[in-house]
């Protein structure tokens, strides 16, 4: 008997340098959704961080109804802006760090597959620099993106078609 491996349907992509103050802001939101998240909400979601998002993450979206990227910004008006996103060819000569736009490309290149709906959380973050801690301002834009966030996963929980390429 072979076991089922479909990847649940969500998954929460957070990217940054738990190094480098600010750019913490990805992978420290992913850990305190998972922290959050009810026992029942866990059998829908997913969790990864790392560092910079790389072209191998493609193959994590097959199977997914949605994911949520979240990455600290400089550029974000507010503590933090949320959006959809949708594929898009990346115009940069890096093969080590895509953009979520472009991991979307990929995935649909590789599978033939619409991607999963996309939703880019960018949080405000304002020192980026080696061995600073989290600053206050930060921390603050932290807690409200988690709060949006968790009400992202509940309103995604429900089933839809999935491409399982």
């Amino acid at each position: 008997m072979t076991q089922d491996v479909r990847a649940r349907p969500l998954l929460v992509l957070g990217w940054g340098n738990r190094s480098r103050g600010d750019d913490a802001l990805g992978p420290l939101c992913v850990a305190g959704l998972q922290a959050q998240l009810s026992a029942e909400l866990q059998t829908q979601v997913d969790f990864l961080d790392d560092y910079q998002l790389q072209v191998e993450y493609a193959l994590d979206l097959v199977g997914r109804k949605a994911v949520l990227f979240i990455d600290a910004s400089l550029n974000a008006t507010l503590g933090f802006e949320a959006h959809a996103i949708t594929p898009s060819r990346d115009t940069s000569y890096s093969s080590h760090a895509v953009s979520a736009q472009s991991l979307l490309q990929v995935f649909e290149d590789l599978t033939g597959c619409a991607a999963p709906a996309a939703t880019l959380l960018a949080i405000r973050g304002e020192s980026f620099e080696l061995g600073e801690p989290l600053s206050a301002a930060a921390q603050e834009h932290l807690l409200a993106a988690q709060d949006w966030a968790l009400t992202w996963l509940h309103n995604n929980t429900l089933s839809s078609e999935v491409c399982h390429a």
